[in-house]
């Protein structure tokens, strides 16, 4: 028995079919009149039920390695003129990644000459903060006495109205959450800065004046898509 004889006999078959064409049709007709109107308020969609996916990407902003002395704050002033590639980019925000090691040094101070055998390196704690217009976000991360990495982000889009979900709203709240038309351009001040502890004991005199910091600066790209909620479970078959 071919296809077109098992829909003309299976009842639950021939809603599937209906259902499955409904699909094929309807939202390719969704999705081109969508296009159509992307940049006409009107034309979006109204309060309602949404599924809302985002992808991140990444620009390179800047990146180097700096001893910064212990209370002595490294700035680095950068500006979204040096990226060719931020035209037309939705950013929504900044990333600053750190890795460090330990700069410690020891010396005995034991007459015997048994070497540091007390104590040990302390651990230092170095910051980081992004700040881009009235953004601003900071973070600690420490080398536990050895190496260590942390990153700080400052963003400026709304991740919430991102979900499988997203409820009472129209598209065009949705798309003000996830774009701020030019914030991402312009200036952009990265902190990094370190606290310093040093180990000594009455046998060993460690010294401890800063860290060597390596970092990146990436600038955060977001794409979105905004397309109705879909409940497959209230499809009755």
């Amino acid at each position: 028995m071919g296809f077109m004889d098992d829909v003309k006999e299976d009842q639950i078959l021939q809603i599937q079919v209906v259902i499955v064409t409904f699909f094929l049709v309807v939202f390719p007709a969704y999705f081109f009149m969508k296009a159509a109107a992307t940049d006409d308020v009107a034309g979006m969609g109204g309060v309602g039920t949404y599924t809302v996916t985002g992808e991140f990407s990444y620009l390179d902003f800047a990146s180097g390695e700096e001893f910064v002395a212990d209370g002595t704050p490294l700035t680095i002033d950068l500006n979204t003129d040096s990226v060719s590639e931020v035209s037309g980019k939705n950013i929504v925000g900044v990333l600053v990644t750190m890795t460090y090691a330990e700069d410690e040094t020891e010396n005995s101070l034991d007459p015997f000459g048994a070497g540091c055998a007390t104590g040990g390196f302390s651990q230092d704690t170095i910051s980081g903060a992004a700040t881009h217009m009235n953004y601003s976000n900071s973070s600690d991360g420490q080398n536990q006495g050895g190496s260590g990495s942390h990153d700080v982000t400052t963003a400026w889009y709304n991740s919430s109205v991102i979900g499988d979900k997203v409820e009472g709203l129209s598209e065009s709240q949705i798309i003000g959450e996830l774009v701020k038309e030019d914030t991402g351009m312009g200036d952009y001040s990265i902190e990094i800065s370190v606290s310093a502890e040093d180990g000594s004991t009455a046998t060993c005199n460690r010294e401890d004046n800063g860290e060597t910091v390596s970092y990146t600066v990436q600038l955060i790209v977001l794409d979105y898509s905004i397309t109705p909620y879909v409940d497959i479970d209230d499809i009755d078959v």
